[in-house]
């Protein structure tokens, strides 16, 4: 590249700089954006299922045994108790009306069952239209009532003199996530995403809107050749991107409390790979679509959807069909989570994220080369 190259890029860049300082909803666009995804998803989106709305009906109030059962649950930082009922109308009408998600019944011998030695049957009525939540909250019940049989057969030998009976004790010892805290998987993910969105989003309309000006059959007519023109474009957008990237990590840290246990230099590398990646990508999306608004269309169907949904932001790869499985492997996104979960939690090296670092060359390499080649300098 000859010292005139340079200087056509460095004006071309300069020229986009200014272009983008003139306009404020294109710059409030890039810094405003990913602090507000970030608040969002960080604040509002949370794994952690807990303090479930439940009411209950203890047709045995009276005995001390159906007290001292209940008390495991108003103790539980899962289970919410709303209220206390007489009658399965009440129950239905709570149930219907969203007030709580979950019933329980204690039926009115469940004392007398225990006392005589025989298994005491519990209902329990659950909202089944959230199917995960259900399914999450009746395993919190097993366990209470697990937790409970156990104490209680302890105490039944205890009372009887007899030596305490064998039973399993499964000790947990858990990796990077000690206190199983969402926010911590869920927060370098939402980097990724605004990463993604963000910068084929910029890049994409304010090409397209040079398109739509004619301003770029002016930029057409110069002596700048179309990489030259490409590049020019590229490094106003890589600048802002770059920002968006150290907000980010700023506030997982500082503001959220996720933990930072690799390598800064690392993590800025590898970012820098899928950022050129993304950028490409909307320099090439700008080039199919001349138009502001195809443009937006399309730069949000190519990143926010596959992103969102098959990166393994949020749903786990390995739970989805044998197909779509296949076809994560073509998302980005899915690689530079894998980056942005393992340095942050796990401290990865280099070593740990070959595979990853190749994929994300790559995909910049790739996209980059294409960006080049599509653009040309011609009016239509």
């Amino acid at each position: 590249m000859t010292a005139q190259s340079l200087r056509r890029i460095k004006s071309i860049a300069w020229k986009e700089f200014i272009q983008i300082k003139r306009d404020p909803r294109s710059l409030g666009l890039a810094l405003a954006i990913p602090i507000f995804l970030l608040l969002i998803f960080g604040y509002g989106l949370s794994l952690d299922i807990d303090k479930v709305p439940t009411i209950v009906w203890n047709q045995d109030a009276s005995s001390e045994l159906s007290r001292d059962f209940m008390l495991n649950f108003k103790n539980s930082k899962y289970f919410k108790i709303i209220g206390y009922t007489d009658n399965y109308r009440q129950i239905e009408q709570m149930i219907n009306a969203g007030e709580v998600m979950m019933a329980l019944i204690i039926p009115k011998d469940f004392s007398h069952y225990l006392e005589s030695g025989k298994t005491a049957p519990l209902q329990l009525i659950v909202d089944g239209s959230d199917a995960n939540t259900a399914t999450i909250a009746m395993g919190y019940v097993r366990t209470v009532v697990s937790n409970y049989n156990v104490n209680l057969l302890s105490s039944t030998f205890a009372s009887r003199g007899l030596p305490r009976p064998q039973t399993v004790d499964a000790r947990s010892r858990i990796w990077f996530n000690m206190g199983l805290t969402s926010t911590w998987f869920i927060v370098p993910g939402v980097i990724a995403m605004i990463i993604m969105i963000i910068a084929s989003l910029l890049t994409s309309i304010c090409i397209a809107r040079e398109w739509e000006r004619g301003t770029m059959e002016q930029l057409i007519s110069t002596p700048v050749k179309a990489p030259e023109l490409v590049i020019g474009k590229f490094i106003p957008y890589f600048t802002i991107g770059f920002f968006d990237l150290i907000v980010g990590v700023i506030m997982a840290k500082f503001l959220f409390g996720v933990p930072f246990r690799g390598s800064y230099l690392l993590l800025f590398f590898l970012s820098s790979l899928f950022l050129t990646g993304a950028l490409a990508q909307g320099i090439l999306i700008s080039v199919v679509a001349r138009t502001q608004l195809m443009a937006s269309q399309l730069a949000t169907l190519t990143t926010m959807l596959p992103t969102v949904l098959l990166s393994g932001f949020i749903y786990p790869i390995f739970n989805m069909p044998q197909f779509i499985q296949v076809v994560t492997y073509l998302i980005p996104a899915r690689y530079y989570i894998v980056v942005l979960r393992e340095i942050f939690l796990k401290g990865g090296t280099i070593t740990v994220l070959w595979d990853e670092t190749l994929f994300l060359f790559l995909f910049a390499l790739i996209m980059f080369g294409i960006a080049v080649k599509r653009f040309k300098k011609k009016v239509a």
